[in-house]
């Protein structure tokens, strides 16, 4: 079955969905008129639809005529705390917040994906399950779906995003990691305050903070292979109350990226052992609250990243199949992962510099091209068929 060809039959639907998400940009949690609208087009359809009375978001459910399998696909749908200059006529109508990550995008094309999916549910193995999910941003916006058991039964996963940097027209299904991990921490030194005339009656918390910065880059450079990516930033610090005091408190906040659980366990051990050792050196003490927020994103199901890239050429040809490095950005879709290990994710090309959608996402002048959507809705569906089978195929699941 070729959804290319249906999804251009409904593409000024899936682009005024997108039109009314992007204007009706809602933060996370916050998220009431965007689940209002996809509940009420979805219903429109006829589609099943599960929704919460104390969480945003919802689940439509697909039943094919033939049993089967059962397919997740996701689109996230909350926007960010940014004041749009994208220079669109159906920009965001809330003061401060915007769709500055393509989230509009995903959630018009699942949107679409159901309807094509619904009109030939007939000819489906399986049941599709699609999860419009709220506050990706928080970083645990999937929790709740996970937890509650919302998920359980099903097979197997997809989730896609935007991608700037991927010229438009073309898609991206990686094997291996894709996404980083994202670890946060708060480092907190404590020293004795003192007059900044007398230093010696002290121990500057600000001179250990320093020297711990500094110490924090060996974690990268001296304690974890060189073939092995890692990032440990220091994002934020703060201390001192006056000029002419030594500073008792410093307190840094920052963050750790990887790709393998083994060197996110090193980082956590390495940071909080420098840590004490230098502020030690000083006089100092230190207090480490570690947080590990989201796993990597990593396609290890490589049968299903094939059965991804088959659909994928159905959509975007041969020559629409690319390749991309790792990103050392995180996504919240790893936490369905770790539940649904037959999981994968995909990178949809919107780079159009002719029409001026090149800024990367998080960006006030972040856009995607309406006409990016199509193709994306389609694969949505496509890869759907692909991994259930159609009656059309003769397939049993």
């Amino acid at each position: 079955m070729n959804f290319l060809e249906k999804a251009k039959a409904i593409e000024s639907f899936i682009i005024e969905g997108r039109h009314y998400l992007h204007s009706h940009a809602e933060l996370p949690y916050e998220e009431q008129e965007t689940t209002a609208f996809l509940v009420s087009e979805l219903e429109k359809m006829g589609i099943p639809v599960i929704t919460f009375s104390d969480y945003t978001g919802c689940i439509a459910v697909i039943e094919g005529g033939r049993p089967g399998k059962t397919l997740l696909l996701r689109a996230d749908i909350d926007a960010l705390p940014i004041e749009e200059k994208s220079g669109v006529d159906f920009a965001s109508i809330h003061p401060g917040v915007m769709h500055a990550c393509g989230h509009d995008c995903h959630a018009a094309m699942l949107l679409g994906a159901a309807r094509l999916l619904w009109e030939c549910r007939s000819e489906l193995c399986g049941t599709v399950k699609l999860l419009f999910q709220a506050a990706e941003e928080a970083f645990l916006g999937s929790h709740y779906y996970v937890d509650r058991g919302y998920l359980d039964g099903v097979d197997a996963a997809m989730g896609m995003h935007t991608w700037p940097s991927l010229a438009q027209g073309r898609i991206a299904v990686k094997d291996g990691p894709l996404m980083a991990s994202c670890d946060n921490f708060v480092l907190t030194v404590k020293g004795v305050s003192a007059h900044g005339s007398t230093p010696n009656e002290g121990k500057d918390a600000i001179v250990a903070a320093s020297a711990i910065i500094c110490s924090l880059q060996t974690v990268v450079s001296r304690e974890v292979s060189p073939i092995e990516p890692l990032v440990v930033t220091v994002g934020k610090i703060r201390s001192g109350t006056q000029f002419n005091i030594v500073s008792d408190t410093a307190v840094m906040e920052g963050t750790v990226r990887t790709y393998r659980r083994e060197n996110r366990d090193l980082a956590e051990d390495s940071i909080r052992r420098i840590a004490a050792r230098t502020a030690e050196a000083l006089g100092c003490t230190i207090e480490l609250e570690y947080n590990r927020i989201e796993p990597p994103v990593c396609n290890n199901d490589l049968a299903l990243n094939e059965t991804a890239r088959r659909a994928a050429r159905q959509v975007f040809g041969e020559e629409g199949l690319a390749k991309v490095p790792p990103a050392t950005g995180s996504e919240d879709f790893s936490y369905i992962m770790e539940k649904i290990p037959s999981s994968l994710f995909v990178f949809l090309g919107t780079g159009d510099e002719e029409n001026g959608c090149s800024c990367p996402a998080h960006n006030e002048k972040f856009k995607v091209n309406d006409s990016a959507l199509t193709a994306g809705a389609a694969f949505y569906a496509q890869f759907a068929e692909a991994y259930l089978g159609s009656r059309e195929e003769g397939e049993e699941k």
